[in-house]
């Protein structure tokens, strides 16, 4: 792991992190369980429908959008399918750069970390356990355990809530479009996180937009002026 210059302080009281292709650049791996789970069913799985249908949505929307015909427990069945296979394909995960060194400065200055994603509760503590942060997050929010899930505005201000802090002293990361639509849609600021290898730029609204967490823009743009750092 590569040494990062972390920031003096925060302008902000609350971290708030989305999990697939934030916390570790999980997406090919996602794409390959759904493109395998779908020709189960004899459909396929192009580009343009997996950024549009599946990439940042919950598995709800995702099923519901390829097989409208099934019944909801059959839709709910090909997701945990699919969310098995996932899981069978990362025994190992590596954590986006500047990640864990982020993550343990802002704990240690008493800045609070939630984790806010459409995930299924499985793949959540899988994750997490891999990435050696199972105990890294104030709290945990689950879409699929709301009423609505991301695009929706409610798991950020569920995340908000559940911390005790404003929409104004947060940060939220994401890296897909119904994501970061709903981290601004509850006034959060919304830092994109491209991966290596992903297109910039996937979403204009965002206040920024990074490869990981140690680019140098990223720090300098969470450093605060003196008068707004968190004590």
């Amino acid at each position: 792991m590569r040494k990062i210059a972390l920031p003096e302080g925060l302008r902000f009281k609350a971290l708030l992190f989305d999990m697939d292709g934030t916390l570790s650049d999980t997406d090919g791996l996602h794409r390959q369980a759904m493109v395998e789970t779908l020709a189960t069913q004899g459909v396929s799985l192009g580009d343009a429908d997996f950024h549009s249908h599946v990439s940042g949505q919950s598995n709800e929307n995702i099923f519901g959008h390829f097989f409208p015909d099934l019944s909801v427990d059959a839709q709910r069945r090909l997701a945990d399918e699919k969310e098995a296979l996932y899981r069978r394909l990362t025994p190992q995960m590596s954590p986006m750069p500047g990640l864990l060194p982020l993550i343990a400065w802002a704990k240690g200055q008493g800045v609070a970390c939630a984790l806010v994603t459409n995930g299924p509760r499985l793949n959540v503590e899988h994750t997490l356990r891999v990435l050696g942060l199972a105990d890294s997050f104030d709290a945990r929010v689950l879409g699929e355990e709301l009423p609505r899930a991301k695009p929706d505005p409610l798991p950020y201000q569920d995340a908000l809530r559940r911390l005790g802090v404003e929409a104004s002293e947060a940060v939220a990361f994401e890296d897909s479009v119904p994501g970061i639509s709903s981290a601004l849609a509850a006034g959060v600021a919304t830092v994109e996180i491209t991966g290596p290898a992903r297109k910039i730029g996937l979403h204009s609204g965002a206040d920024l937009t990074v490869s990981d967490f140690a680019a140098p823009s990223l720090l300098r743009w969470l450093r605060p002026a003196a008068s707004q750092r968190i004590a």
